[in-house]
């Protein structure tokens, strides 16, 4: 998954504005501590945090 798919499903599920907020301030565990942004910049693959967003905040399917 290429970043701008990412984050345009960010924006499509949480709002543009939210989406940025989300990604710089929810930490969760399943990405071993860290936020959004935090598991890009460390080098995690997209379509994986993007999973994990899926999973932690109930993205309905049509959206994953």
């Amino acid at each position: 998954m290429r970043l701008t798919v990412f984050w345009q499903r960010m924006a499509e599920h949480f709002g543009t504005e939210y989406a940025d907020t989300f990604a710089r301030d929810h930490v969760m565990s399943e990405l071993g501590g860290r936020t959004v942004k935090q598991a890009l910049d460390a080098g995690w693959e997209a379509k994986d945090v993007w999973r994990v967003v899926c999973a932690v905040m109930s993205v309905p399917g049509e959206r994953r």
